[in-house]
């Protein structure tokens, strides 16, 4: 079989963990290879084009350029550093044939570098390692690179992923050397690297037409676009091909061809094998599909990722606020929704249940669901979701659970607390890293319903100077119940509006959740009580107004300032009898069955069956 390499194309991954300078680096690729104009104002970050990415700092969805250095052609794919959007990693690996691996200077491999190199050296694909940031100051060069190193060892990288290239960068500044003591002036070195190390992706000139749909993207003119790599054979426009999906084939006409120039596609007539292809004129394709020639089709090998270890229930909202300030309410919207999402993003699966308003949603974590929610609210969409729940499965009769290898890295004086916390959650300590610097890093195995819930909390213990970071790391049997929250909720008894009086009379409870003056009803929570019990109360009480005076009786009431509640805060803090009601202005707690007198009844036939079995 002869095989040809176009040595005019490249395909290249960004790979590192969150923070560690991807997008900040692509963006100086952009400006040495003269995308833009000398005197041309261009935002930072220019590949994080959405309003999450841009407010959180980090990349959600993987995206595709394209830049020209000396005749080549250099397609750059920006992947995301967070283990819960792997999908998003496992299919732009898939258009690549190399791969550059970033990682700080000073902190080091951490665990989403090593998610993300593991799936890059497990595609085969060959590796360029950047120390990125070299000018902090607290700068550990050599010892990051024994790090990368040890990394590649323990993921049994083969000899020849083992003998990368190493260069040195300061990706803010554009510079990337060859050795730490040469001289500062660009990223040719870089650019060199790639043209020296990563091949141009091979392909048999004998074969017909391939390509491996590996990402979708929507346009208002031209419908639905399929993203992938030709993998043999040209494409040729308004040809008729054909879409090999998992259950039936479909016949399609390319009416667009389009391709990477800088951040922008540019139509052609025709496109070679290697190159990543924009196809338009197919509705039903989803990501893993072949697209194929009519006379000769074949099926490529789908893209596999990990199984979701994740779910939620999403809801319409049924609370007496519904309607009022979300567009969309309707649980066929919802579901539609949720369809379109699992079509775009591999990692994320949807299912219908009994209830016809409610689906449950699997994924990777709970950040992966609390960014699809969040992107679901600026939509206009109104709905209630449950709290994430840890997918269990069966080894024989042995019930087994998603567990977690969980990195802290906090203050010394901190380590007790995070420890005692982490051992209540069944977590176990593995390793500790005490290098006499204030700070420690220590390592736990810990199951994944044991850090739901648990980031804030870690926060405020560590006063926010804490950093922790995980991956999945496997099954192990079910290690045992612990308790999730040692408080209880503040229930409204009655709809209404809070008034300052009935509020500051509940503050000697616990935290509040609401203000004064806000709308309120019957199963709300307002507040976490300092106890473990739930309680109802009566936001909406008056002050009884007499004729009588008296000295000190009319004071003003001055309530605590409420800090109003993220996604994230509320999904963490809801039990399983409550759900978060989420729209795009609000978001409320509230319990699953509204009525107190229900939820009392239910709580008094629970204790009396427990007595029973007693």
């Amino acid at each position: 079989m002869t095989t040809i390499v176009n040595e005019k194309l490249r395909n290249v991954a960004i790979i590192a963990h969150v923070d560690h300078g991807k997008t900040t680096m692509v963006d100086a690729m952009f400006r040495q290879a003269g995308l833009f104009r000398s005197d041309q104002e261009v935002q930072d970050r220019i590949m994080d084009s959405m309003d999450l990415e841009r407010e959180r700092g980090i990349t959600i969805a993987a995206k595709n350029c394209a830049v020209n250095w000396k005749g080549t052609k250099i397609n750059i794919i920006d992947t995301p550093g967070h283990a819960d959007f792997g999908g998003e990693v496992e299919r732009s690996l898939s258009m690549a044939t190399g791969a550059i691996l970033l990682v700080d200077a000073s902190e080091g491999p951490l665990p989403q570098t090593r998610f993300v190199l593991k799936k890059t050296l497990e595609a085969g694909l060959k590796v360029i390692v950047v120390i990125n940031k070299i000018d902090r100051k607290d700068a550990r060069v050599e010892e990051v690179l024994n790090e990368v190193y040890d990394l590649f060892i323990d993921l049994d990288a083969s000899e020849e992923q083992i003998e990368f290239p190493v260069l040195y960068a300061i990706g803010r500044d554009g510079v990337a050397m060859r050795d730490p003591q040469d001289p500062r002036q660009d990223l040719t070195p870089l650019f060199e690297t790639i043209l020296e190390v990563i091949p141009g992706p091979a392909h048999n000139p004998e074969e017909p037409f391939q390509m491996l749909v590996s990402d979708l993207a929507y346009s208002d003119y031209l419908g639905r676009l399929a993203v992938g790599r030709i993998i043999h054979g040209t494409a040729q426009a308004k040809e008729e091909m054909l879409c090999v999906g998992e259950k039936e084939n479909q016949t399609l006409r390319a009416t667009k061809l389009q391709v990477y120039d800088g951040l922008s596609l540019s139509e052609v007539q025709s496109a070679e094998a290697g190159d990543i292809l924009v196809l338009a004129g197919i509705e039903d394709v989803t990501i893993g599909d072949t697209i194929c020639t009519k006379a000769a089709p074949r099926k490529l090998k789908r893209i596999h990722v990990d199984e979701p270890t994740v779910a939620m229930r999403f809801s319409i909202n049924s609370s007496p606020l519904a309607g009022r300030e979300g567009k969309i309410v309707q649980s066929r919207k919802i579901g539609e929704r949720l369809f379109k999402e699992m079509l775009r993003n591999v990692a994320i699966r949807v299912e219908e249940t009994d209830d016809k308003d409610s689906y449950l949603v699997k994924g990777r974590g709970e950040f992966q669901m609390a960014i699809l929610i969040e992107t679901m609210r600026r939509e206009g969409f109104e709905l209630n979701v449950g709290r994430p729940e840890v997918i269990f499965k069966k080894d024989g009769n042995t019930l087994v659970e998603p567990i977690e290898r969980l990195w802290v890295d906090c203050d010394e004086p901190f380590m007790g607390v995070v420890t005692e916390k982490l051992s209540t959650r069944k977590g176990r300590m593995v390793n500790l890293i005490n290098n006499g610097t204030g700070r420690v890093r220590m390592e736990f195995s810990i199951p994944s319903r044991g850090l739901i819930g648990y980031r804030d909390e870690f926060l405020t213990d560590t006063k926010g100077t804490g950093i922790m970071n995980s991956y999945l790391d496997g099954y192990e049997p079910h290690r045992g119940d612990f308790p999730t929250r040692y408080t209880g909720s503040i229930v409204a008894d009655r709809a209404g509006t809070t008034v300052a009086y009935g509020l500051y009379n509940l503050e000697p409870r616990g935290r509040l959740f609401v203000g004064a003056g806000e709308p309120c009803y019957e199963g709300m929570v307002v507040g976490e009580h300092n106890r473990d019990n739930d309680i109802d109360v009566n936001p909406t009480k008056e002050k009884k107004l007499t004729n009588m005076r008296a000295s000190g009786k009319d004071e003003n009431v001055v309530l605590t300032p409420v800090k109003p509640m993220t996604l994230e805060q509320a999904l963490h803090f809801v039990r399983d009898d409550e759900l978060v009601e989420v729209t795009p202005v609000s978001i409320r707690i509230r319990k699953a069955e509204l009525s107190a007198q229900k939820r009392h009844a239910a709580q008094g036939a629970k204790k009396k069956a427990s007595l029973l079995k007693k």
